[in-house]
C-alpha cells in the first residue's frame, strides 16, 4: 500500500504564520486563516443565495477557501508589501505559487488528484466563487485586524483601511452585508457577544 503525504504536509499549516513583519499580540496560523476563510465564504455564498437571487455553488466556494493558500505550506507566506509590490513580482510569485500546488497534488492518490487541484491552483474555479472567496480572505484578515486593535495594538491600522478600502472596491452585497451583520461583533468581549451569560451564571450560583 502506498503511503501519500499530502496531510502530513496540510497539518504543517499550523506551524507557517502570518503577517510576519507586524507586531502581534497573539500569531495567526495558515491553517487558523484556512479555516476562517473557508466559513466566511459558505456564509457569503448562502447570503447571495438566500438574499441575493444568486446561485453560487456553495461547496466550492467552501472548499476553496479552505485550500486557497495551501501552496504556502512550500513557499511560506509572502508578506503583502512584497507579493503586491509590482505586476512582475505578482506574476511571477503567482507562478511559484501554482508549481508548489501541483507538487503538492503529486502527493495525493493518482484518483483523487484531479478532484484537489482546482482548489489547490485556482484554476478551474468559478469566477464568481473565486471573487467570493477573495472577499472572505479580506475579511479574514479584517477579523485579524479588528482582534489586534482590541488589545490594543495599533500595528494594524494601516492594514485594517487598506483592506475596508479594497473590500469596498470590490462591490459585493453580499460582502456588505457580512461587514454589517457580523463584523462589529469582533470589538466585543465574551461577556458582550452573549449578554445573559454573566448574568445566568451569578443567578444559578444563587441558587446553589
Amino acid at each position: 500500500m502506498a503511503v501519500h503525504s499530502f496531510y502530513a504536509f496540510w497539518s504543517r499549516m499550523k506551524y507557517i504564520t502570518r503577517w510576519s513583519l507586524m507586531r502581534n499580540t497573539r500569531p495567526e496560523t495558515l491553517g487558523e486563516h484556512a479555516g476562517d476563510v473557508a466559513a466566511i465564504a459558505y456564509c457569503l455564498a448562502l447570503i447571495r443565495q438566500k438574499r441575493l437571487g444568486g446561485s453560487p455553488d456553495v461547496t466550492q466556494a467552501v472548499l476553496f477557501g479552505l485550500f486557497h493558500d495551501c501552496s504556502e505550506i512550500l513557499t511560506g507566506d509572502l508578506p503583502t508589501p512584497v507579493k503586491y509590490h509590482d505586476k512582475a513580482i505578482r506574476g511571477s510569485y503567482r507562478e511559484v505559487e501554482r508549481q508548489a500546488a501541483r507538487r503538492l497534488a503529486a502527493t495525493l492518490p493518482e484518483d483523487l488528484r484531479e478532484d484537489f487541484l482546482p482548489y489547490l491552483t485556482g484554476d478551474g474555479v468559478e469566477a464568481q466563487t473565486a471573487k467570493l472567496v477573495k472577499a472572505a480572505d479580506k475579511i479574514a484578515a479584517l477579523c485579524k485586524c479588528a482582534e489586534e486593535e482590541r488589545c490594543g495594538n495599533r500595528e494594524f491600522e494601516g492594514a485594517r483601511a487598506a483592506l475596508e478600502k479594497a473590500l469596498k472596491e470590490m462591490h459585493l452585497p453580499e460582502a456588505e452585508i457580512f461587514m454589517e451583520e457580523f463584523f462589529p461583533a469582533f470589538a466585543l468581549t465574551l461577556d458582550e457577544l452573549e449578554p445573559d451569560l454573566s448574568g445566568k451564571k451569578e443567578d444559578e450560583s444563587r441558587d446553589r
